[in-house]
């Protein structure tokens, strides 16, 4: 079979923020009432996979079906294994792409550390132009990190790469309800930094969290957004976007609170997710999850690569699209033309 799938990888690892949207929940919450459905994310799992499994399975990504692997967290740059895992995974001969809020590239021995390895994308985490309103929305928990830490990041890794090519560095940038220009103004701040691509993502968050009604798009904020991703394509430049045909799943995402049905996904065929405690699943969407069924469910504790993806719909017929699957659409289809599209300096 073709060496075409994405894996988005979870570790779980510390964070330097307390993003309240955050899909892992927050530690406050879940003190409270640990989650017991399946398939969601907490930062106190105690159900982690140790070191060890994780590098035994990453050893077997040689020779499987999976092209490229996205490490996200938590933080995965905070636990040092990472970079074990990430050393294993390029031996694989796969595509890295990291996940990060960006505060541990100001240390200069990691940013050295992803050029030596190869790593082919850092994806760094920032939701608002805006110092302040950034880090209203994107708390630091102890007080100590923020928005000039994550720019400071990236310009961190930027002069480490210099002149080469890799890794890609870019900015994804959660769209709150309250804050469309955001679409556009960080457009115009990644330009600025220098960086090379840029996505924006719709939030999602499940109707019973308590800043759904807050941060969630309506119907009436259609217009609006869909105004901002026309000018951000407009005014496109040198920044390497998804495929304009994101924008109208952007759109078509937000212009409704039900799920709706999508037809020759690439869940399950060309997308699969993997958990901190092992869980494999087809995506990361908890809709697709939820609806699992036991006999279906699978880990990468003892497992295989070469096994585990061998066998894929070539297509996936879904009717649980949700806002989810929208921001699965870059990793999936767009990551290689983020991560190879030459830009214009």
């Amino acid at each position: 079979m073709p060496r075409d799938a994405t894996l988005l990888w979870a570790l779980r690892s510390p964070c330097a923020f307390a993003c309240p949207h955050c899909y892992f929940g927050t530690i406050e919450e879940h003190k409270q009432a640990p989650p017991t459905e399946i398939g969601l994310l907490s930062h106190l799992s105690r159900n982690d996979l140790p070191p060890r499994v994780l590098k035994a399975f990453a050893r077997t990504l040689a020779g499987s079906t999976i092209e490229r692997v996205v490490i996200a967290g938590g933080e995965p740059l905070d636990w040092p294994a990472t970079l074990e895992v990430i050393e294993l995974v390029k031996e694989a001969g796969c595509e890295v792409v990291i996940a990060t809020n960006g505060v541990p590239l100001t240390r200069p021995q990691v940013a050295e550390r992803l050029i030596a390895l190869g790593v082919d994308g850092v994806s760094v985490s920032l939701d608002s132009a805006d110092a302040q309103t950034n880090d209203r929305l994107r708390p630091s928990r102890s007080g100590r990190f923020g928005y000039g830490d994550v720019l400071g990041g990236i310009r961190a890794l930027l002069d480490a790469r210099g002149t080469r090519h890799a890794p890609r560095v870019g900015i994804y940038t959660v769209v709150m309800r309250e804050r469309p220009q955001e679409i556009t103004n960080m457009g115009h701040l990644a330009d600025q930094l220098g960086v090379d691509y840029y996505v924006p993502q719709p939030i999602s968050l499940t109707p019973d969290h308590p800043l759904f009604e807050e941060l969630t798009h309506r119907r009436e904020d259609v217009s609006a957004v869909a105004e901002q991703l026309d000018r951000l394509y407009d005014e496109q430049g040198r920044l390497a976007l998804p495929d304009p045909s994101y924008a109208r799943h952007f759109v078509s995402a937000i212009s409704t609170q039900e799920s709706g049905h999508v037809t020759d996904c690439f869940g399950g065929a060309r997308l699969f997710f993997v958990q901190p405690d092992g869980s494999v699943w087809d995506c990361p969407s908890d809709r697709r999850i939820a609806a699992t069924a036991p006999e279906r469910r699978r880990t990468i504790r003892d497992g295989d690569a070469r096994t585990l993806f061998a066998t894929r719909p070539a297509c996936t017929d879904c009717s649980l699209f949700s806002r989810d699957c929208v921001n699965m659409w870059p990793l999936a289809l767009d990551m290689p033309r983020l991560l190879k599209e030459e830009t214009v300096r």
